[in-house]
């Protein structure tokens, strides 16, 4: 808007000179060099305005003529420029991108048309990064530290190199190095206090946090609470061999943080070896009320050295009154109720945290108390087991790592001020209910330490369940004798092999027993062995003549030897209902009480149960004769080429017609 009244008002000024000069004509004459001229005074303006015009343009065009080449390697210039940064561009988009290959790409055609350009050079670098080329990109950067204007760049991408090389060394170099260059360089101002407080340098490093505070790079509450860390650290160090100088970096760190615990603890704990028992106090309780802390609690309690236990309890009881209803009173009156050997504060101390916060400590001083006061070891085993699946307790931990101790940086990262008091986190899953109403009251009468078990369980779910003993039935195969030949060669009898799917003889017998015989005829067994001749025997005759089915498993063969005994006549033995006795089938179907038979060996009664077979159970013919028997019953005589037991109910040794003595024996 000015510049359009600016145009109108010289515009307007002109108008009014030639009107002026209109109202006012003249002649104007020139005599020069013998020529006479004479013209009106508005034809000389016009005139000398035309001649200005033609002299400028004339002199437009020469000038132009002569700035030709000046403006042709600007135009070139500027063009080249023009795709630079076109370049560049495309460049940064595709690194950002992601694509590494493409921004190197345009790194060396922003590189090729801008020489000098920082921004050139940086894209280069970054894509080298990102392409894993880390001595391309190590070598852009130490470029960059010859320029005055990219020093700070180079700087900052070696360090980046040098931590991801792993090495602290150079990263610390280049780091201090740019904050030198610039004090106010945030990542260099970080990095440095890091590094010094990594290597422990405490007093460079509390120097370099106040430049950090005076550049603005942090607000005044992390200053204080940074340089407390720091000043504890160095009191924590030098603690043993320089008292006074560590009490007041102590004193101090107090007061730039009194919710620092650590500080708090060695304040007060150097005030206690001084004698200033006052001021400790003082301190640990104003920690106190900020934070609870067990490390507070055990520096009060000992504030005053020589104290009783009893002291001490009242001490701790006066410190968790100044902010009660919180864990950390409540386990710190218990553990001095304690040692102070009093058991009903401390259990009356344990009982609420058993109901709502039961975490491993607590089941650890309820083991101690049991032993004091009781002296209880399974009882003391009970809590014990229960602390190992409780919840932990809150613990010192930074990064991830739990430490039993606070420390002023991370073991993991090195970050200053890392350490958190906090519970560490826990598996997944559902916690594990315990209930321990039942451990709070002992019972009148508690067994003797030396009849609790060895193991962590209560006696009172010791309660072992009763197994029925399975009886094992020998059989003649079975013993341990050898066998003699008639020639003299001993032979080794076949142990019986078990079959594991057969019943038992336990059952078999209490079913036999059970159950009313039927009458039914008696089948001959068949003769085992070739050399042995099979020599039927009537059947008896208040035997039935129907004859019975062929038994099938060897239960079925016991109970048909059994009904055949019963329907001949004949009594079952008593040995045969008392199945748990170790003894043979044969026998106790036999007729065999044991009274006169030899004791079976120890192994047969430690086996496993055994299943009938058929090739181990023996019997007599019907109607042989019970009576007769001698002590040659249990002797082993030669029949043939078998050197075999004789039955009890053997009637001897018979001769046929051709005088051969030969013996019958029968299997099922």
């Amino acid at each position: 808007m000015v510049r359009v009244l600016t145009f109108f008002a010289v515009v307007f000024v002109i108008a009014m000179g030639f009107a002026w000069l209109a109202d006012r004509p003249g002649v104007v004459a020139i005599d020069w060099q013998g020529y006479h001229i004479e013209m009106g005074l508005m034809t000389l303006m016009i005139a000398l305005g035309v001649l200005m015009l033609v002299i400028g343009f004339i002199w437009s065009l020469v000038k132009a003529i002569l700035h030709t080449p000046g403006s042709l390697s600007r135009f070139f210039k500027r063009r080249r420029r023009e795709r630079g940064f076109s370049a560049l561009s495309h460049g940064l988009i595709a690194l950002g991108a992601g694509d590494a290959r493409a921004a190197g790409k345009y790194g060396n055609e922003a590189q090729k048309l801008l020489k000098s350009e920082p921004a050139a050079k940086l894209l280069l670098a970054q894509s080298a990064q990102m392409a894993g080329r880390r001595e391309e990109a190590r070598a852009h950067f130490e470029a960059m530290l010859e320029d005055e204007e990219t020093r700070l760049l180079g700087l900052h991408g070696l360090f980046v190199e040098a931590e991801r090389q792993k090495e602290p060394l150079a990263a610390r170099h280049y780091a201090e190095e740019a904050h030198k260059l610039s004090p106010g360089l945030s990542w260099a101002g970080k990095a440095v206090l890091a590094y010094q407080a990594a290597a422990h340098d405490w007093e460079q490093a509390v120097v370099t946090l106040e430049r950090n505070a005076h550049a603005k790079l942090i607000d005044k509450p992390t200053l204080r609470r940074q340089k407390a860390v720091l000043l504890t650290a160095r009191a924590m160090e030098i603690e043993d061999h320089e008292p006074d100088r560590a009490r007041q970096l102590a004193m101090e760190a107090h007061g730039l943080a009194p919710d620092l615990v650590p500080a708090a603890v060695i304040s007060g704990r150097l005030l206690t070896r001084r004698g200033d028992v006052r001021k400790a106090s003082k301190v640990l309780e104003t920690t106190w009320k900020k934070f609870p802390h067990p490390d507070i609690a055990e520096a009060y309690a000992h504030v005053r050295p020589g104290d009783s236990a009893r002291d001490r309890l009242k001490r701790v009881k006066a410190l968790n009154d100044m902010r009660g209803h919180n864990v950390e009173g409540a386990l710190a009156i218990a553990r001095a109720a304690i040692q102070a050997r009093d058991w009903a504060s401390a259990r009356d101390q344990l009982r609420p945290l058993l109901k709502s916060q039961p975490t491993q400590r607590v089941f650890l001083l309820m083991a101690d108390l049991e032993e004091g006061e009781h002296g209880d070891r399974g009882r003391v085993r009970e809590w014990l087991s229960r602390a190992v699946r409780a919840p932990r307790d809150p613990a010192w931990i930074a990064d991830g790592m739990m430490a039993d101790a606070w420390a002023p940086v991370s073991p993991v990262t090195g970050k200053l001020d890392a350490f958190e008091w906090k519970a560490p986190v826990e598996r997944i899953g559902a916690p594990e209910t315990t209930d321990t109403e039942d451990l709070l009251e002992l019972p009148a009468e508690w067994p003797a330490p030396e009849d609790l078990p060895a193991s962590g369980t209560p006696v009172e779910t010791l309660k072992p369940e009763p197994v029925a003993p399975k009886p094992v039935m020998s059989s003649p195969k079975a013993e341990t004798k050898p066998a003699v030949k008639p020639e003299g060669k001993v032979v080794e009898p076949e142990p019986s092999k078990a079959e594991p799917d057969k019943p038992t003889i336990a059952a078999v017998m209490k079913d036999v027993l059970e159950t009313k015989p039927e009458p039914v005829a008696p089948k001959a067994p068949d003769v085992v062995g070739t050399h042995l001749e099979k020599k039927p025997e009537p059947a008896p005759a208040a035997a039935p003549k129907t004859p019975a089915a062929e038994p099938k498993t060897p239960a079925d063969r016991v109970k048909a030897r059994v009904a055949q005994r019963l329907a001949s006549g004949q009594t079952v033995p008593a040995a045969a209902t008392d199945v748990s006795k170790d003894e043979g089938v044969a026998e106790v179907l036999a007729g065999d009480t044991g009274a006169d038979k030899p004791a079976a060996p120890a192994a047969s009664s430690a086996s496993s149960p055994a299943a009938i077979r058929p090739e181990t159970l023996t019997s007599a013919p019907a109607g042989a004769g019970d009576a007769g028997r001698g002590a040659e019953a249990d002797a082993l005589e030669p029949v043939g080429d078998i050197a075999m037991p004789r039955p009890p109910d053997d009637p001897g040794v018979e001769a046929d017609a051709d005088d051969i003595p030969r013996r019958s024996r029968k299997f099922f």
